[in-house]
């Protein structure tokens, strides 16, 4: 919601104007002439209403300013456009800061800068007096631009804090819901393909048994096979990896489902593109699976054809069937749960495409998917808008013709031809390489104040070439600008980072910084006034400008660690909230999926175990039987996922079987978050080590703010090792502490190593000990 009115400071410039001119005047007894009046009264019009509208076109509005300024100020007297030409054109170049990116920014400072420089030149020489108005102006300019660039950098910090807010909070509602869904999906998936896929070859065999006995025993071993490979699977549906394992890439994974398919007696023909791995890779599987299983049921024998292109626009998925031949038994039919449209869909809409399905003039069923493709799906910068580039022509053409202005100005003062440069010429060239060095404060602070700091020991060689006679004490004060935002910058991040580093013990760079920018300063003054000539002792002279210069930097000082302090605050608020709704949606997902898997375990699975038990024994027509029942049991589990329950009062602890919803919680807001397992951990933890490890996680992942990080669990005979990669140097400490606190229970013990690594280990019991633990875990 917007608080402030645009049109408020041009106003109140307008009047600051018209006090200076003609109000001075008016109050001495000077009365302008009429055509002065009417010709500043035009320009002021012109600015301020420009200025009125300044946030629509900042840039053009910048330029426009600038150039009705410098046109008025030729007919008019001294200081009719003195305001309205500096401040206004910094309220103007304060909107493009606010607005508009970083290089348009500096591009309009640049040349606002070498036209108030050409200018000057044009009309007074490069000797005119002491020149302090155009180090003044540009000083101007760079605190506008630099404030501009700081509202711009702080509105877009808190709206993006502000959306992952959003996000963190939405998926804590949502990520019970959308594990639930996972599970409904998967199960059908994968019990329905695997268990239609028997009941199929079962039905065949039991066809051909007097004309192909050979086909019975083949049957069994099938059953037996796939039974198999359906416990495997439901347990991976249970609990999924949370790290990415490797697997074969999306073309192999299709030309495998399409040649198992083909091993069932099906004509499957294909055309397959490659594709990355992700989210529309997953869903053309899941697409292609689940429309082959439904030609299984429902059309055996016709012949398919699988399509996937993958292309710049977008990704085509088709699966086209032609009608059943005729005599063609249906072994398949009736077995479907009626919700593999929905998935389908599901799948589809979920990878940000659509699906359409329905009868071909031939008689079969055709499946298209239209996914995202190549373009959609990859991160590209967002191309510059055609207002910029008018921005930056304008820009640069206003630099172009701003010398021949002065042409069109009538003026009766002389040029000055003294020798040698003005003193203003001199600061403002030291002024612009100190502003031009901040640009990379941040990139490289110590390269950034050792420049700034070497430029302000030229400012009393400026004053002595360029023969200045003016306040002794303004250079110095000027030159001090830039330390002052670099002294700033520096606190800032010391106290948004802590006040201690990694080792608890307080930073040397927090007080090295002020000190050093006190004592270049310091000498700076003090080589000035003596310069200068004044009449006191050389101590004095440095205790004086010691005093004034510590003043100013530790002003800077207090006010950048103001700020770093709120934004800590902030930073430190928001990670609460993070971490809070994280935990409580991880514990509602996992206390949805052990609901789920409670009744997977005594439906399915008990009915896939008495399927593969009968195929053992050699009894085909109970093995078809059995089939049918475990794809019935799915079918009731199917009904009773969707029946969502309110989560429960004690929901259980999470385990490390929780990974994957810790993993896709933080990858929900926004962080880049990674887990990795190896195959050295036991399939079964003792209790205290399980939790313990997932808290441990928890912990690591709260700490480490917005960075990346890369969370890695490791095993050996003795001890769980969890080693947390990406650590922030200022999170150390405060995280090895909660990590103590977190896995004391477990005996762990905590440390840290090069490259921002946090180490945890977990002591696992052997013997007598851990037996009995794995089987009070396992019950």
């Amino acid at each position: 919601m917007k608080t402030t009115d645009d049109r408020l400071p041009p106003l109140v410039l307008l009047g600051a104007q018209a006090l200076v001119w003609p109000g001075t005047g008016l109050i001495t007894g000077t009365v302008p002439a009429g055509s002065a009046l009417f010709v500043a009264a035009l320009v002021a019009g012109v600015v301020t209403a420009a200025l009125c509208l300044r946030r629509s076109r900042p840039v053009i509005i910048l330029a426009l300013v600038a150039a009705a300024c410098a046109l008025g100020a030729g007919p008019l007297p001294t200081g009719a456009m003195a305001v309205l030409g500096t401040a206004g054109v910094a309220l103007a170049l304060f909107t493009v800061a606010d607005e508009r990116d970083t290089f348009t920014t500096l591009l309009c400072v640049v040349t606002l800068a070498l036209w108030q420089f050409l200018q000057n030149v044009s009309l007074h020489g490069l000797s005119d007096r002491n020149g302090l108005d155009l180090a003044l102006t540009a000083l101007l300019y760079a605190a506008a631009s630099a404030a501009g660039m700081l509202v711009q950098r702080g509105r877009r910090t808190r709206q993006a804090s502000e959306r992952r807010l959003k996000r963190a909070e939405l998926e804590r509602h949502r990520l019970p819901m959308v594990e639930r869904q996972r599970m409904e999906r998967e199960l059908h998936d994968v019990s329905a393909h695997h268990l239609t896929a028997v009941v199929v070859t079962v039905g065949a065999a039991l066809g051909l048994r007097e004309r192909r006995p050979e086909l019975a025993e083949e049957a069994m071993e099938f059953a037996v096979t796939t039974g198999r490979e359906v416990t495997r699977a439901l347990g991976a549906v249970r609990t999924p990896s949370p790290s990415q394992q490797q697997q074969p890439s999306p073309r192999e994974r299709l030309l495998g489902l399409v040649a198992g398919f083909s091993r069932l007696s099906q004509q499957v023909e294909c055309e397959i593109d490659a594709l990355p791995d992700g989210a529309v890779a997953d869903a053309a599987f899941g697409i292609v699976r689940e429309a082959l299983t439904n030609v299984t049921r429902h059309a055996p024998g016709a012949h398919t054809t699988v399509i996937c292109r993958y292309g710049d626009a977008r990704t085509e998925v088709v699966v086209t069937s032609g009608a059943p031949p005729a005599g063609a038994a249906a072994h398949g039919a009736g077995l479907g749960s009626g919700r593999g449209q929905g998935f389908l869909r599901s799948r589809a809409r979920e990878a940000g495409g659509t699906l359409t399905s329905g009868l071909t003039p031939e008689g079969g069923w055709e499946v298209r998917a239209l996914l995202p493709g190549r373009v959609a799906g990859a991160s590209m910068k967002r191309p510059v808008a055609w207002q910029y580039r008018l921005a930056q022509m304008t820009a640069a053409a206003g630099l172009a013709v701003h010398p021949l202005l002065s042409a069109l100005v009538v003026r009766t003062e002389s040029v000055s031809n003294g020798p040698g440069a003005s003193a203003g010429a001199l600061f403002a060239l030291l002024a612009a390489g100190q502003a031009l060095a901040l640009v990379w404060r941040r990139r490289a602070p110590a390269g950034a104040l050792g420049v700034v700091l070497a430029l302000a020991l030229l400012w009393p060689v400026a004053m002595t070439t360029g023969h200045y006679t003016g306040w002794v004490l303004l250079p110095p004060l000027l030159s001090m600008a830039a330390t002052c935002a670099v002294v700033a910058s520096a606190a800032g991040r010391a106290a948004v980072a802590g006040a201690s580093g990694a080792d608890g013990r307080p930073r040397p760079s927090a007080w090295a910084v002020p000190f050093v920018a006190v004592v270049v300063h310091a000498a700076a003054t003090t080589v000035v006034l003596v310069r200068r000539g004044v009449s006191f002792p050389v101590w004095v002279l440095a205790a004086a400008a010691t005093v004034q210069t510590a003043v100013v930097v530790g002003a800077a000082l207090w006010t950048g660690t103001l700020r770093g302090r709120r934004r800590r605050a902030a930073r430190d608020a928001q990670s609460g909230h993070l971490a809070a709704w994280t935990e409580e949606a991880v514990r509602d997902a996992w206390a949805e999926r052990r609901r789920i898997a409670t009744g997977l375990e005594t439906t399915v699975l008990a009915r896939t175990a008495d399927m593969v038990a009968q195929a053992e024994a050699g009894r085909l027509d109970e093995v078809a039987e059995r089939a049918r029942e475990a794809l019935a049991a799915m079918r009731a589990l199917l009904d009773t996922v969707r029946e969502a329950e309110a989560p429960p009062a004690l929901r259980p602890q999470p385990t490390l079987q929780a990974l994957d919803l810790l993993g896709r919680q933080i990858r929900a807001t926004g962080r880049d978050a990674g887990i990795r397992l190896t195959d050295r951990i036991p399939r079964q933890l003792p209790t205290a080590v399980d939790l313990a490890a997932y808290h441990a996680c928890e912990t690591m992942f709260a700490a480490g703010g917005e960075e990346p990080m890369m969370v890695e669990l490791d095993a050996d005979e003795a001890a769980l090792t969890i080693t947390a990669i990406g650590v922030p140097d200022s999170a150390r400490p405060t995280l090895c502490q909660q990590l103590s606190a977190r896995t004391a229970i477990a005996g762990g013990t905590v440390g840290s190593g090069p490259s921002g690594r946090v180490l945890v280990r977990l002591p696992l019991p052997t013997g007598p000990a851990a037996r009995q633990d794995d089987e009070e875990g396992q019950r």
